[in-house]
């Protein structure tokens, strides 16, 4: 009819957008390792020299994540990108992520003497700046077991999670038997 438009949803434009983008794998890799005395991301624990996060984007990938972003600090970027990413380029789409002290919200500020990044909220927030549609947050120096990504990979392709805007969150128990 003549002189009537068509409306669509904003929200429906979202879940159709968020629909069209890859799963992510958000490996939060930023840490300083100050208890632990060094960068236990970039330490050897495999017979060959796998890092632990090898093995969570072996298990990513299998489970049918087809994309890691590797959330660092810009310092850390050149022996990063030499001694993990390149493990991972053609294999999958990788991209980085930068987690920086004053990289806040508007209206916030570092308080004066803070040296070290504001955790994961902070880092999920410098995520943003890459990764576009669902994503699966990990810390780089944690095992997930391959079953997690398989889990969390089914609930965010899901239609109904998409049309509802759920979220998931792998989680585990100990038997104490």
């Amino acid at each position: 009819m003549a002189g009537q438009r068509s409306v669509v949803k904003r929200e429906t434009i979202r879940q159709a957008f968020w629909m069209s983008e890859p799963i992510s794998l958000l490996v939060m890799a930023a840490g300083m390792g100050s208890r632990y005395g060094g960068l236990k991301q970039l330490d050897p624990v495999g017979s060959s020299g796998e890092v632990l996060l090898d093995y969570a984007v072996y298990d990513a990938k299998r489970a049918g994540i087809p994309r890691v972003v590797f959330l660092i600090r810009k310092d850390l970027e050149a022996d990063f990108r030499k001694v993990i990413g390149k493990r991972y380029e053609g294999k999958l789409d990788v991209d980085y992520a930068f987690q920086e002290l004053h990289d806040l919200p508007i209206g916030f500020a570092v308080p004066e003497g803070r040296k070290k990044p504001w955790g994961t909220g902070q880092a999920i927030l410098a995520a943003g700046k890459v990764i576009r549609g669902p994503f699966v947050a990990i810390n780089a120096d944690d095992f997930y077991g391959r079953e997690s990504y398989q889990l969390l990979q089914k609930q965010l392709s899901s239609k109904e999670s998409i049309k509802n805007g759920e979220f998931a969150m792998a989680g585990f128990y100990r038997d104490w038997e």
